[in-house]
């Protein structure tokens, strides 16, 4: 007999299988849970049963997605996001279970009036029933849309601002639906009154907490942090969480609402950023563990028998959805395309879509042969997601001619923009680090053009005169509007290395001449970048440490001469790509012998090493020095290669020590 904790290591050796795989193939992980949770569940392989132990400690999955939930939840940005929120989103939310119950009636209505008993109404679905499945089927999935997006740069897009404004109504719509549902299973009278001590203990409990639990949260916290220690805070973080889930489920409410207030409350505090760090471990484990869960739910029987039944609730309401959320979006003022992209990204199912299943049938709303079907459709419609999301484009196209207007006319804003600019600098990304070098390079009076996706930013910084225009640098309709091949340079300014990887991609193929710099957090993917044809890297955090010690050793006293040239030495011993300076006569002559300098070599037609090889004319083991670039008379950089052939007008970078470097000179010029 299977004890628990041999089940719950089969379920992590599953999960870890499930993430691999997904990994892999480049689908969310979640997607991986359900599939592992099918394969092992009791309706396939049978390797392990539903047990209530580890149910228990899903549940705890959803605590900390309520939990997490609550810390994005704050008046300022729903202040600024409330048309979408409580207007696009508690339409959709509200409208579908609307939707879900008169659909119900009225095929209530027609079975009774035809003397049929079968179907829907032979599974004993009634009116309470259909209020329950109306709120499960308004879900989306949060955490397969938003990393999707995140991944495709979409989420300050006009169509991502709307999918977020609808998601995060949505997760707040399962607070009064986690209570209302179990008063469903109750009769007419009895469900008013458990609805309103409900409504009013919840609404005793929120006040309490949110008029002095705010102030009370804080000073606790910094009590806890003054302590220095990263147990103790972790620990306290634990506690707090389901201190309050527990604290609610005795009032009677459930555990996520408890987790869910917590969640506000620390997310006023300055340790929201570090909190949202160290609970992400449990979010994400137990979380997969629900999803497992879920999965094992799946009856292949009832799936094979009623195959025609699961396509219909797979695609009647992922279509549904769909159209009403377009027409939504259209109505709240969005261009047809972009109403199409957001109901093509939010038609399927969701998490808390399981979640409000799950706790309908456990209040027995929701009949078992009618469950099985529900979650495999539900199942299917999310494992389309990755496929509708990544095809929308095409999608949107063809169905909307409108689309390819607006799309053109923004190409074409860019251009006229760009048109009368030449050698100029293409910033992609006008975030802090993007501003700060375009107020540089007008200090310089060199001319820039900026691409940024944040429509609010760029509606600002334009009205201020700065040359920025909505633009998704990732494709290359935009870097052309914006003139790549006329720009004397492009900069990286956010550290996103698949974006600034598509990016140089697109830049090499079209305009190799343009030198690229890329911003990145660290040095781990420096050779990535520097192998996708990256110019110059700049890791935030080894400059930072730089400035850091440079900014010390010139405070006791460090001739500053002295600490450029350590900061440069450093450099070079990180990551390689600085290798060296550029000699001066006003050079700082200590150390001066061991230091790395560069020197650049114009070869002429007088030079021994013209028509030869670089491997044949330059030793570089002997000679000890580095070949770091070669720029061609007509201003091409090439690879410096072994087998590369030298030519009259080409200008060689090496870096070396000096008597290494005047070694290698006379090499290459006298022979």
């Amino acid at each position: 007999m299977a004890t628990t904790l041999d089940l719950t290591l089969l379920y992590l050796f599953a999960a870890v299988i499930g993430v691999v795989l997904c990994r892999l193939m480049k689908l969310p992980p979640m997607l991986g849970y359900l599939a592992v949770g099918v394969v092992i569940g009791p309706n396939a392989l049978a390797l392990a049963k539903d047990s209530a132990g580890v149910q228990y400690l899903a549940e705890f999955g959803v605590v900390f997605l309520m939990f997490v939930i609550g810390l994005e939840f704050n008046l300022p940005k729903l202040k600024s996001m409330r048309s979408l929120v409580f207007g696009l989103g508690f339409s959709q939310v509200g409208l579908t279970i609307v939707a879900t119950l008169i659909g119900h009636l009225a095929l209530s209505a027609v079975l009774s009036y035809m003397g049929h008993h079968g179907g829907l109404l032979g599974w004993g679905i009634n009116w309470q029933s259909a209020i329950a499945l109306g709120g499960a089927l308004a879900m989306s999935s949060t955490a397969i849309v938003v990393k999707m997006m995140a991944d495709r740069l979409e989420l300050e897009s006009e169509h991502g601002r709307r999918v977020i404004g609808i998601l995060l109504f949505q997760d707040l719509a399962v607070v009064p639906l986690l209570v209302l549902i179990p008063a469903l299973g109750d009769s007419a009278s009895e469900m008013t009154r458990t609805l309103m001590l409900a409504g009013i203990k919840a609404a005793g409990l929120l006040i309490v907490l949110l008029a002095g639990g705010q102030k009370i949260m804080h000073w606790w916290l910094n009590l806890v942090a003054r302590r220095k220690s990263e147990e103790l805070f972790m620990l306290n973080l634990l506690l707090v969480t389901l201190g309050l889930s527990w604290l609610t489920e005795h009032f009677g409410l459930s555990l996520a609402l408890g987790a869910f207030v917590a969640g506000m409350l620390i997310a006023e505090t300055e340790y929201k950023h570090q909190v949202e760090t160290d609970i992400r471990p449990f979010h994400d484990v137990l979380l997969g563990l629900f999803f497992i869960t879920i999965g094992m739910k799946l009856d292949w029987h009832s799936l094979y028998e009623q195959w025609a039944l699961v396509l219909m609730l797979a695609t009647g309401p992922l279509l549904f959805k769909l159209g009403l959320i377009t027409t939504l979006a259209k109505l709240f003022g969005a261009s047809t395309g972009v109403a199409l992209r957001t109901g093509l990204y939010l038609a399927q199912a969701g998490e808390f879509g399981f979640v409000l299943l799950s706790l309908a049938s456990a209040q027995k709303l929701i009949p078992h042969q009618v469950e099985s079907p529900l979650l495999a459709a539900m199942v299917l419609s999310m494992l389309a997601t990755p496929l509708i999301i990544m095809y929308s484009n095409r999608i949107v196209m063809r169905v909307s001619s409108t689309d390819w207007l607006m799309q053109s006319l923004a190409m074409t804003k860019i251009a006229t923009k760009a048109i009368n600019t030449e050698k100029h600098v293409l910033i992609c990304g006008y975030g802090r680090s993007g501003q700060n070098l375009a107020r540089l390079l007008e200090q310089e009076k060199i001319p820039y053009m900026a691409l940024d996706l944040d429509p609010d930013r760029v509606r600002q910084a334009a009205a201020a005169g700065h040359h920025v225009v909505f633009g998704d640098a990732t494709r290359l309709q935009s870097l052309v509007a914006a003139g790549l091949s006329r720009a004397s340079a492009v900069v990286v300014t956010y550290p996103n290395t698949p974006s600034a990887k598509k990016i140089l991609h697109l830049v090499h193929d079209h305009a190799p001449s343009v030198p690229v710099v890329v911003r990145t957090i660290d040095d781990s993917s420096l050779d990535e970048l520097q192998g996708a044809g990256a110019t110059v890297i700049v890791p935030e955090a080894i400059e930072g440490s730089l400035m850091l010690a440079s900014q010390a050793l010139a405070l006791v006293g460090v001739p500053m001469r002295r600490v450029i040239r350590m900061v440069q030495d450093q450099r070079v011993a990180r990551y390689g790509l600085l290798r060296g300076y550029f000699h001066g006569a006003d050079d700082d002559s200590v150390d001066e012998l061991e230091l790395q300098r560069l020197l650049s070599v114009t070869l002429t037609a007088d030079s021994a090493c013209i028509g030869h090889t670089l491997a044949a004319s330059l030793d570089q083991k002997d000679t000890r020095v580095a070949v770091v670039s070669v720029r061609r008379a007509e201003g091409q950089v090439v690879v410096p290669g072994g087998e590369l052939i030298l030519h009259v007008g080409d200008t060689l970078v090496l870096s070396g020590r000096p008597q290494d470097l005047s070694r290698a000179e006379s090499l290459l010029l006298k022979g």
